[in-house]
């Protein structure tokens, strides 16, 4: 999974419960602190989302949580973390894909230089941080990625997972809650396994209390947004911590990260067979047809719709869970009980196809 000829070692630290606890706490102290400063700079400089007929919020909206999440991590790594190369390669482009989506946040930029952005990012962690994927395991068939193969697996894989993240923020507590399931389900697949202190570990930990504290106030109704800016950092910490984790062996398989983030995932795939099928840029073309608008057209209220869309990703990331602690059987039967949950919602919803006489929707 790694390159072999790493140089220096993976920050690793010894991290108890009470470490847990003050670190996560601390971040979310940070967080809860810096969100509301952020919330007033975004007025100033004009990162304001204002409504209209695609989006969801009535009123003009702050959009740079993000930089406080960023800035929380920050801060609880200075304070807690070790310094590694790895570590250093993820915060540089951490501020990189911040950058970037700061500057969208304040007047949008074409997706072209998003993706530069995003490819930029997660170069500095694969080439600098030295980390690839060179093989992948799937159904006991293990697939070998030679150089320079690997490098653009990896940079697919990321900028993938980035851009996953990114689509799910699509209203109140949906991508900052999604994401604090996975960084849980790392932690608590990384006790179980004995691996808790790898950096995949002190990531999840250091972004659960920052997410925590920004959730705050962005549960609806929303105070503020964590905008383009906040939902890459997320994804890149998200990519990143798998990439981490299986390389340290949190992770059996790549496919226990992509099962975590099966919700997600799934309705991206959706969108672009979607547009696809309505011969629109599957990549650029913004519609209102997501999970969450499909709740939201079943009379659902925001909060409902999130707690379905929590409990459905909590219920793959207990799977996930069965699957890494080697309760295969268990896992396999959840993970079909939630396909068939997904399966439902198709029928029942215009997420792939509209409904005949079904009136259509801006």
């Amino acid at each position: 999974m790694y390159n072999k000829d790493m140089e220096g070692e993976v920050m690793k630290l010894e991290v108890t419960t009470i470490n847990t606890i003050l670190m996560v706490l601390s971040t979310f102290i940070f967080s809860l602190i810096l969100v509301p400063i952020f919330k007033k700079v975004a007025f100033h400089i004009g990162a304001i989302d204002y409504p209209n007929k695609r989006r969801l919020n009535k009123v003009p909206m702050p959009t740079i949580g993000g930089v406080a999440v960023f800035f929380s991590f920050l801060l609880g790594y200075m304070i807690f973390g070790n310094k590694s190369s790895e570590m250093i390669s993820i915060l540089i482009a951490s501020f990189i894909i911040l950058m970037v989506g700061l500057i969208d946040d304040i007047k949008p930029i074409s997706a072209k230089y998003q993706f530069l952005g995003q490819l930029i990012a997660v170069s500095v962690i694969i080439f600098y941080g030295k980390i690839s994927i060179e093989h992948f395991t799937i159904l006991g068939l293990d697939i070998i990625f030679p150089t320079p193969i690997n490098y653009l697996v990896t940079i697919l894989f990321m900028v993938g997972i980035i851009n996953a993240i990114d689509l799910s923020d699509g209203m109140d507590g949906l991508s900052s809650g999604i994401s604090i399931i996975y960084f849980v389900t790392i932690l608590m697949i990384s006790y179980l396994l004995g691996m808790s202190g790898n950096i995949d570990t002190i990531i999840s930990i250091l972004m659960i209390g920052a997410l925590l504290g920004f959730l705050v106030y962005n549960f609806p109704p929303a105070k503020i947004y964590i905008g383009d800016s906040g939902s890459n950092f997320m994804g890149l910490m998200v990519a990143t911590t798998a990439l981490y984790g299986y390389k340290v062996a949190t992770f059996t398989s790549l496919l226990i990260p992509l099962l975590i983030l099966a919700t997600p995932i799934i309705d991206v795939l959706f969108s672009i067979i979607r547009r696809s099928l309505k011969k629109e840029n599957p990549f650029t073309t913004p519609d209102k047809e997501h999970l969450h608008h499909q709740l939201l057209k079943l009379k659902f209220s925001t909060k409902q719709s999130l707690a379905v869309i929590y409990s459905i990703n909590m219920g793959f990331s207990i799977a996930s869970i069965l699957y890494a602690i080697n309760y295969i059987q268990y896992a396999i039967v959840l993970y079909v009980i939630l396909m068939v949950v997904f399966l439902f919602i198709v029928l029942k919803t215009e997420i792939l196809f509209p409904k005949k006489g079904g009136k259509k929707h801006d």
